[in-house]
């Protein structure tokens, strides 16, 4: 057990999390972050390499108390991989400021303050975090979860280009995963969806396609080869995509914005009406 690589990971209960456990669980100790304490017995049963601890993105103080229950079980991490998120969507300009300011604690915020205090026991590790396409720039009606992204983006590379520490950070930007995420996203933006009558047609839209990539996005399992990949490198890239969509996005964000402006609205346009 000893000579054993130790993970943590975070949103281990389903999606990306679940298959990265599921994986390096095989032959590594991988502390498995969860929120729902029901899926404690399912994540034990994965393999007995599994350590459970209770976190809570949106709660400081599960992220204190979980950085202290790893540490008092062991010295040393090989990698953090940090996956847990939510999406918020609706129109930016019916979005209350809390839900916006909550969208940051989870995806952003929450990520950070947990790295900051494992960084004593990362020396000579890694940082995956697995960010998004839409951290490349604005996707219609899901702003808030673009920009937290891209905020993840720039304070972990500023992470490693300030660290004294020798610890590589790396970026995973998935297109659209078939993973439970876009079903949840629906589900917990549902009053917000239904409750805009001036964007009607567009909230059918997104309802939709958030349904539709819950079952045809890319295999999970992509995700899971980059990332074992990445984490097998000397010297990892800081940024890398997966999927022909996200690889899209990435060379869209390099035209100037006001060409990326009508090009999004026009496309949004087609694909809402053609619905």
């Amino acid at each position: 057990m000893k000579n054993l690589k130790t993970y943590i990971i975070t949103g281990t209960t389903s999606g990306i999390g679940k298959a990265l456990v599921k994986e390096l669980s095989k032959y590594a100790i991988v502390f498995a972050g969860y929120r729902n304490s029901q899926k404690v017995e399912e994540l034990k049963k994965i393999s007995e390499n599994i350590i459970p601890f209770y976190i809570d993105m949106s709660d400081s103080d599960t992220i204190i108390s979980a950085v202290d229950f790893i540490k008092s079980k062991t010295e040393k991490v090989d990698t953090l991989i940090n996956v847990a998120g939510s999406v918020l969507a609706g129109p930016i300009e019916c979005i209350d400021i809390q839900d916006l300011k909550e969208q940051f604690q989870i995806n952003t915020f929450s990520h950070l303050k947990f790295s900051q205090k494992l960084l004593p026991i990362l020396e000579c590790g890694k940082i995956i975090n697995i960010s998004s396409m839409s951290s490349f720039g604005i996707f219609p009606f899901i702003s808030p979860y673009c920009a937290s992204k891209r905020a993840l983006d720039i304070l972990f590379n500023s992470l490693m280009i300030e660290t004294k520490r020798d610890i590589k950070v790396i970026s995973i930007k998935p297109g659209a995963i078939a993973t439970p995420i876009w079903e949840k996203a629906v589900n917990e933006n549902a009053k917000r969806i239904k409750n805009n009558g001036d964007f009607e047609k567009e909230m059918n839209f997104l309802e939709q396609n958030a349904l539709k990539n819950s079952t045809k996005g890319l295999d999970v399992s992509e995700v899971v080869k980059l990332v074992l990949k990445v984490d097998n490198m000397k010297n990892p890239k800081p940024s890398y995509t997966v999927g022909k969509d996200a690889l899209f996005a990435s060379l869209l964000s390099k035209f100037p914005q006001s060409l990326i402006n009508k090009l999004v609205k026009k496309g949004l346009e087609v694909r809402v009406n053609k619905g």
